[in-house]
């Protein structure tokens, strides 16, 4: 991260504190573009090094916002449909791709795909709506999404924390737990869909 953008979002969290946390996050999680994760570091490095916020507070803003933003982008894509997807995806210049994996994974593992979506930063943004336009089902999506966001929100602000005092190491150790979490999601997603298909193959015998 240059250094010009380390202290816009410096300055951004010192001016707002958990608003400018509670804002980004609801806002990326419900389908816009925006450094969630970058702030949630950032917000966390802060408790750390200046006590300017506290580790506790950052985590809970950032859970309910997350929860909050997602359940806003299930409502705009269950509502607003494909064609809603696709103008959104257009004007905020989201490439297909992640659309294309988002749909694959959902239409393949159902609600479980909303906790592993947390960890990816392309899916994260297009979860929500995604979902609804999927038309999911709410309460399962409810469940996963509020786990997914306690898993996410946790980790990264834990370990915005934890390493605060050496920022660029930081960086790198998010990004390697993210990949780390990714193969653990996704482990347990098909460890899911086997045992669905154990149950499915001995009920039909």
């Amino acid at each position: 991260m240059s250094q010009h953008i380390f202290e816009f979002v410096r300055f951004y969290l010192v001016e707002y504190g958990y608003w400018a946390v509670a804002v980004t996050l609801l806002l990326e999680n419900a389908g816009i573009p925006l450094p969630g994760e970058t702030i949630l570091l950032m917000a966390s490095f802060l408790a750390f090094s200046e006590h300017r916020l506290h580790l506790p507070s950052i985590i809970v803003v950032g859970i309910c916002a997350a929860t909050i933003g997602d359940n806003l982008g299930f409502l705009l894509g269950h509502y607003g449909g494909r064609p809603l997807l696709n103008r959104y995806a257009g004007f905020f210049r989201i490439k297909s791709p992640s659309i294309t994996q988002g749909e694959q994974l959902f239409l393949r593992y159902g609600a479980v795909a909303i906790f592993v979506a947390r960890f990816i930063a392309g899916m994260r943004i297009v979860a929500g709506p995604l979902a609804g336009t999927l038309r999911m089902h709410w309460r399962k999506f409810a469940w996963f999404n509020f786990l997914g966001a306690v898993a996410w929100v946790t980790v990264i602000s834990g370990a915005g924390y934890l390493f605060g005092a050496q920022w660029e190491r930081l960086v790198q150790v998010v990004r390697d737990v993210n990949a780390a979490l990714l193969v653990v999601g996704i482990a347990a997603v098909l460890l899911i869909w086997w045992r669905k298909r154990l149950i499915l193959r001995r009920d039909s015998q």
